[in-house]
């Protein structure tokens, strides 16, 4: 196959990015800033945005209007389904676990977007948060999820993003479907839209080359969409009577700069690198990872 001087230039940048990223210190005074996250306005989801507009490390761009992430989508309004249609989705992956499809609903789609059931555990953490909420139980939610246990279990489910072959596979179908122009634009989605969809949003930039700090920044976003609604869920379980002190899901509620890094640790100890991680752990190809660039960067 005949590459062009860029894409060569591209796939080894691509390479060198993947084994060693620069520094914070070399790389932020490079790149411009990104653009204010294009969020869609929706009524029945709080955290659905466009992962495009991120500079990379070659100079271009990442593609508006091809790649999508967001809250789940089962209290979606009829207006808030016709504003989905407008954005000509191809796929939707859901990245919810059964139980928590059973307790939200399933999606609101527009007609022409293919649902596509995707599971990435949690590690029980629905569960145990339904659990310890419906006891009603102020001793039992202290010892649940008190004393940094809650912030400790949260730690727990970034690293199954890493040792879980069954999340290793479901991260990897996600990105090749990106990948593929026959989906036509993806949106994923998990029930907060957070740490699964932080982790595959995180690890998309990175692939595409978008500097560290940015794909951090897009990361840790969510806390500032979901801040208000979160807000609401804690008073609402006060005033029913569920939780005499709801400060004690905050941990599980936010995404932190740890809980990446906790991911992180786990990958550099698992595999050594992103580059091994995305390689040898969800078994993409060079290949595979050059196509999802080209797609979605323009001029890779």
């Amino acid at each position: 196959m005949h590459l062009s001087r860029r894409a060569l230039l591209t796939a080894t940048g691509a390479t060198a990015l993947l084994g060693a990223l620069p520094t914070e210190a070399t790389a932020r005074p490079r790149f411009p800033q990104a653009p204010p996250i294009r969020r869609i306005p929706l009524q029945g989801a709080v955290n659905v945005r466009d992962l495009g507009g991120y500079p990379t490390y070659d100079g271009s761009r990442v593609r508006y209007g091809l790649a999508y992430r967001g809250d789940h989508l089962a209290t979606l309004t009829d207006a808030d389904v016709t504003t989905l249609a407008g954005l000509g989705l191809g796929t939707v992956v859901d990245l919810r676990i059964p139980l928590e499809v059973g307790h939200d609903g399933a999606d609101r789609l527009p007609a022409g977007a293919v649902p596509v059931p995707r599971p990435v555990t949690d590690n029980g953490l629905f569960g145990q948060l339904l659990t310890a909420i419906g006891s009603r139980d102020p001793v039992r939610q202290e010892e649940m999820l008190g004393g940094g246990r809650a912030a400790a279990f949260m730690r727990e489910v970034y690293r199954t993003f890493v040792t879980d072959p069954a999340n290793r596979a479901a991260f990897a179908a996600t990105l090749r479907d990106l990948a593929d122009p026959r989906r036509g634009p993806l949106l994923l989605h998990c029930t907060s839209g957070k740490d699964r969809t932080g982790w595959t949003g995180w690890l998309l930039l990175t692939l595409l080359g978008v500097p560290d700090s940015l794909a951090r920044e897009d990361y840790l976003a969510s806390n500032t969409f979901r801040a208000a609604y979160d807000a609401r869920l804690r008073e609402g379980l006060k005033q029913a009577g569920l939780m005499e002190n709801p400060a004690l899901i905050i941990p599980l509620q936010e995404v932190r700069a740890e809980y990446l890094d906790t991911a992180l640790e786990q990958l550099r100890s698992s595999y050594g690198s992103v580059f091994r991680y995305v390689s040898d752990g969800l078994g993409l190809e060079f290949r595979e990872l050059l196509a999802l660039r080209e797609r979605l960067v323009p001029g890779a």
